[in-house]
């Protein structure tokens, strides 16, 4: 968990992904879309992933990707970014780090 919580403080938004993954692709094209390109750690492609997931289950994700932190905290899945996002309240979040208009 040591790790999880390290790497989500490190960056302003941050990504839990699995390559194999298509809500995880979604998630970031959405990123790409409204001009934020997150940290994204492939938990599928490090040594340490499987201890990387049990920790985002006990922080509190339903499924362990796509987890979406943002100033270190956690935001949620797909269906949580989404409904934030629908609900108008993403966009304010990632203002700080959107690298286009």
């Amino acid at each position: 968990m040591d790790k999880v919580t390290v790497l989500t403080s490190e960056k302003g938004a941050v990504l839990f992904s699995k390559r194999s993954c298509c809500l995880c692709y979604a998630v970031k094209v959405l990123f790409q879309e409204l001009g934020v390109t997150p940290t994204v750690y492939e938990i599928d492609q490090d040594p340490e992933g499987r201890e990387m997931e049990k920790a985002l289950m006990r922080l509190g994700c339903n499924a362990p990707v796509p987890a979406i932190f943002i100033d270190g905290r956690l935001i949620g899945s797909m269906n949580e970014v989404m409904s934030l996002h629908l609900s108008g309240g993403l966009l304010p979040l990632l203002k700080p780090y959107q690298t286009m208009c």
